[in-house]
């Protein structure tokens, strides 16, 4: 299969693959930025993530990662590694994440949800299997972040044959060259690290963020989210002003540990950055 693979259109008895489009078009309509939640799935429990992930859109989530829980979550900084913890000894699985999606989805029929995390897990579960699953699901997207594009063969090609959208990673570290790399196979959004390292230690400032989505935009036409550092309204505004969306995770699972998994109190934060981006309009 070749490098220009490009989203199919999936088995008609799937869900639509244009949530992402729809979505970004919308907040396009509606001159803002979008807001893209993470939390772990089964995290603290299956029931209580449950709950916090039905609640997500109606508090102002725009589109939800829901992290598959991992035992060497080597990207992923303490808090989500502990958030991870938490849902393996409560018993979560990729099995039982794709059942929490289609579940989420009985009720939500357009709010997109992308997966995100590593490749070991869906190895093991079988790259077949885990893609006709996560399409039947409702799946709209996969962030796999230990799969470079040298491996596209592994499963980005298949997930894009199925239509489902392959979201890639960039970082302050990706070159003029490596970004042309990164950005074949990419669809649905480009998800750009703002800072080296690991998630939720430390914050990037606007003017840099700014300057490496603009580098972006020369190199494809994908929105643009922006992610790893943002714990407020006022930071996720400030990225508002530059990119399509703002990426929150370590921040509402810091909530939710704190809480031991209280969904209101999630969904509080989520509300509040959700005003914040609203109160920043684009000019576009």
């Amino acid at each position: 299969m070749s490098d220009s693979v490009q989203p199919l259109s999936p088995h008609d008895d799937y869900t639509d693959t244009q949530r992402i489009a729809n979505r970004f078009a919308a907040l396009k309509t509606e001159r803002r930025a979008g807001l893209v939640t993470f939390v772990t799935a089964g995290d603290p429990d299956s029931e209580r993530s449950l709950s916090i992930i039905r609640g997500l859109p109606a508090a102002g989530a725009d589109l939800i990662e829901i992290g598959m829980p991992f035992s060497d979550p080597m990207a992923d900084g303490p808090a989500i590694q502990a958030a991870s913890l938490r849902a393996l000894s409560a018993g979560m699985t990729l099995v039982k994440t794709l059942k929490l999606v289609r579940h989420f989805r009985a009720g939500d029929r357009t709010t997109p949800i992308v997966l995100m995390g590593y490749y070991n897990p869906i190895y093991r579960y079988g790259v077949p299997d885990f893609i006709d699953d996560a399409c039947s699901a409702g799946v709209d997207g996969l962030i796999i972040v230990d799969l470079p594009p040298e491996e596209d063969q592994e499963l980005c090609h298949p997930a894009l044959t199925a239509g489902l959208h392959w979201i890639r990673l960039a970082t302050p570290t990706s070159d003029d060259k490596r970004l042309n790399r990164i950005m074949t196979n990419s669809s649905g959004f480009v998800y750009y690290v703002a800072v080296s390292g690991v998630t939720g230690t430390r914050s990037a400032s606007e003017q840099d963020v700014a300057a490496a989505v603009g580098r972006l935009r020369r190199h494809t036409n994908l929105p643009v989210a922006v992610g790893f550092g943002i714990k407020n309204a006022e930071q996720a505004k400030a990225i508002a002003r530059v990119a399509d969306a703002a990426v929150v995770g370590s921040a509402l699972v810091d909530i939710i540990a704190a809480t031991d998994g209280d969904a209101e109190a999630a969904h509080k934060l989520v509300r509040e950055l959700a005003q914040g981006l609203r109160e920043e309009p684009r000019d576009l």
